[in-house]
C-alpha cells in the first residue's frame, strides 16, 4: 500500500550530462525570512544562489502580521520568555534551542534595526505588544499589522544589493539531488534539480545547500497561508531519505476572517493582545469557561474552544469584538486587517468580525540542529521547512519570525564554515529513471481539491485513530495514480508533494496515540508522558522508518 511513496526518489527522469549545469558555493531554496537571512549570510563566504518558485516575496514570511518575540524591557525577563515557549511546547521544546534562540532574539532585532526595519516605536521606545500564550509584552512589530511585510522587503533590498547573491525567481526547486543518487543513510547532498519557466530543467550543483522553503498550509482546505505553501519542503527531504521530524504538528490559528465564499485572511492574534473578545452568536464570552488566560490562551486551546463553541451553537463561526477598542483606535494600530475587514462592509468600530480557525504553521519539518544541520551533510534547513525543536508541540506567538532569524544567520555561517575548510562536493554524473506508468491519469485539481478537503476533515484540528486510517487509505490510492507518474510542470509537482507530506503527515499522527498541543486525539484525549518525544521519520526504498 505504501511502497508508492517509499519507492519514488525522483519527480522526473533525468540524464545529468543533458542537463545545463550551474554551479555555486551555497544554494538556498526558498525566499522568506529564513532563506534571504541564510543567503545573505552565505555571501559573505562565497557565491550564492536562491531559488524561488514564485516572486521573491512570495512566502509565508511576507504575509505575517503579529511580529517578532523579544525580550526588548527591563521588566520582562529571559528566563519568563524561555518559561513560556517551554510551557507552550507541552514537553517537547529542547531546552537548549529555546535557551540559545531566545538568548540570541535581542541581539538580531537590534541588527533588524540597523538594517532599516522600522519597527513600531512607543513613548519610551519599541511598541511591544503581548500576543497568546505570553506573559507580558514582547511582541516587536512594523507597520502596525504588517511586520512581515516590513521585514521582508528589507532583507530583499539587501539580498539585492550582495553582488554574490544571484535570485532566480520562477524556479521551482523538484527535488534534492544526493551522492549517491539513492540517498538516505550515507548520503550527501550536493544540489538539486530545478526548473525555471524560461529554461526549463536545469542542475544546480553546490558544495552546501540550505532549505528554506517552508510553509504546508496548502494542505487543508482552510488555511491562512498563500497559495505556494504546498509543502515542498517535507516532501523534498522525505523523498531525499532525509529525516522530517514531528510533520503531525500543525498549528491551526484560532482567527481567520470567516466570509462564505471568500479566502481566509488571518486576524493576527495580537488584535486579542490589544484587548479583543471572542462571543458566539448568542453574544456569549466563552473562553473564560475554557482557559484562565481567556483569549491569550495559547493557540491549540483557543481553536479547540471555537470549535467546540460553535459544535454547541450550530454556526460555522464565532465573533471577534473590538468595538471597544475604538474605531481609529483599531485602524491605528492594525490598518491592513481594518482594510481588510472594511473589504467586505465589515466596519470594525462598529460590526462584529466573523472568525473560523484555519491551518496556519507547521511545526514539524527537516530535523535539524541548533546548527540548521540535517542528518544529511551538505544539508542546513531553516524557517518553517525545518524542525529544530523550539516549538516543541505547539508554537509560542511570534516566536517564528526570531527562530527563523536566529537560525538562518547560523545557518548560513555554517556553510560559510564548510566552504572555508574545503568541504563540500559537486556532483558526479549520474542518471536516473522512472519507470513508466501504466495507470490511468486522474485529475490534478480534483485530487488537490479533495486532498485538503479530506485533510480538513479528518487531520484537522480534532482527529480520531479511525478517520486518519481512512486518510491514509485513501492518500495511499491517490499516490499510486499520481506519484508513479512524471509531470513537466508545477502544477502536478505540488500535487505529488502535497499527497507526499500527507501520507507522512497522517503516518505520524495515527501513531501519536495522544494528545498533545497542537494535535489533538479525540480517542486518546490524555497526555500520555511515554509521548514526551519527537518522531523522527524517514523513508528507505522497502520501508518507512519512524524513531
Amino acid at each position: 500500500m505504501n511502497s508508492t511513496f517509499l519507492q519514488r526518489r525522483y519527480l522526473v527522469s533525468f540524464q545529468s550530462r543533458r542537463l545545463p549545469h550551474i554551479f555555486t558555493d551555497v544554494l538556498v531554496i526558498g525566499s522568506g525570512v529564513a532563506g534571504l537571512r541564510a543567503a545573505i549570510e552565505a555571501s559573505r563566504y562565497g557565491q550564492v544562489i536562491l531559488v524561488t518558485k514564485g516572486q521573491v516575496i512570495d512566502s509565508n514570511s511576507y504575509f505575517a502580521q503579529g511580529g517578532l518575540a523579544a525580550v526588548m524591557d527591563s521588566s520582562d525577563s529571559l528566563a519568563s520568555h524561555v518559561a513560556d515557549t517551554m510551557a507552550t511546547g507541552c514537553g517537547m521544546s529542547d531546552p537548549a534551542v529555546v535557551e540559545h534562540v531566545i538568548s540570541a532574539a535581542p541581539d538580531h532585532i537590534r541588527e533588524m534595526r540597523e538594517w532599516g526595519v522600522a519597527f513600531d516605536m512607543g513613548d519610551n521606545g519599541l511598541s511591544l505588544g503581548r500576543e497568546g500564550g505570553h506573559s507580558a509584552h514582547r511582541i516587536v512589530h512594523a507597520a502596525g499589522d504588517a511586520t512581515g511585510r516590513v521585514l521582508t522587503e528589507v532583507l530583499v533590498e539587501r539580498a539585492r544589493q550582495c553582488e554574490s547573491i544571484k535570485i532566480f525567481e520562477s524556479c521551482f526547486a523538484l527535488d534534492l539531488v544526493t551522492d549517491p543518487p539513492a540517498g538516505g543513510s550515507g548520503a550527501s547532498c550536493v544540489g538539486a534539480i530545478t526548473y525555471h519557466e524560461r529554461y526549463g530543467l536545469q542542475f544546480i550543483r553546490a558544495r552546501q545547500t540550505i532549505l528554506a522553503a517552508g510553509g504546508a498550509g496548502m494542505l487543508w482546505r482552510e488555511s491562512t497561508n498563500p497559495p505556494i505553501a504546498t509543502a515542498d519542503a517535507i516532501a523534498m527531504v522525505f523523498r531525499a531519505g532525509g529525516a522530517v521530524s514531528d510533520p503531525e504538528m500543525m498549528q491551526f490559528h484560532p482567527t481567520t476572517l470567516y466570509v462564505a465564499g471568500a479566502t481566509r485572511s488571518l486576524i493576527s492574534e495580537a488584535v486579542r493582545g490589544e484587548g479583543a473578545f471572542l462571543l458566539d452568536r448568542k453574544g456569549h464570552r466563552f473562553m473564560t469557561e475554557y482557559h484562565e488566560m481567556a483569549e491569550l490562551a495559547p493557540r491549540d486551546v483557543v481553536s479547540r474552544a471555537i470549535l467546540q463553541q460553535m459544535a454547541q451553537t450550530g454556526t460555522t463561526h464565532v465573533y471577534l469584538d473590538v468595538r471597544h477598542l475604538g474605531e481609529e483606535a483599531f485602524a491605528a494600530r492594525f490598518p491592513q486587517i481594518d482594510r481588510q475587514c472594511r473589504h467586505f462592509e465589515i466596519n470594525p468600530g462598529t460590526d462584529l468580525i466573523p472568525v473560523h480557525p484555519a491551518a496556519h504553521y507547521m511545526i514539524g519539518g527537516a530535523r535539524s540542529d541548533l546548527d540548521g544541520r540535517t542528518n544529511l551533510p551538505g544539508l542546513l534547513a531553516c524557517g518553517e521547512g525545518s524542525c529544530s525543536g523550539l516549538h516543541g508541540a505547539n508554537r509560542l506567538a511570534s516566536n517564528s519570525l526570531i527562530e527563523a532569524l536566529v537560525i538562518a544567520r547560523r545557518c548560513g555561517q555554517v556553510a560559510g564554515e564548510a566552504l572555508a575548510a574545503g568541504n563540500g562536493q559537486y556532483a558526479k554524473e549520474f542518471d536516473w529513471a522512472n519507470a513508466p506508468s501504466t495507470r490511468t491519469e486522474l485529475d490534478l485539481t480534483d485530487i488537490r481539491n479533495s486532498l485538503r478537503s479530506l485533510m480538513w476533515r479528518n487531520v484537522g484540528i480534532v482527529r480520531r485513530g479511525d478517520r486518519l486510517s481512512e486518510t491514509l487509505e485513501i492518500v495511499n490510492f491517490w499516490g499510486r495514480y499520481v506519484l508513479d507518474k512524471e509531470f513537466y510542470g508545477t502544477a502536478g509537482w505540488e500535487v505529488q508533494n502535497m499527497l507526499t507530506s500527507a501520507y507522512v503527515i497522517s503516518e505520524c499522527a495515527l501513531r501519536r496515540t495522544e494528545t498533545r498541543g497542537v494535535h489533538y486525539r479525540e480517542d486518546f484525549p490524555q497526555t500520555d508522558p511515554v509521548w514526551a518525544r519527537h518522531q523522527n521519520v524517514r523513508r528507505t526504498e522497502y520501508q518507512l522508518v519512524v524513531e
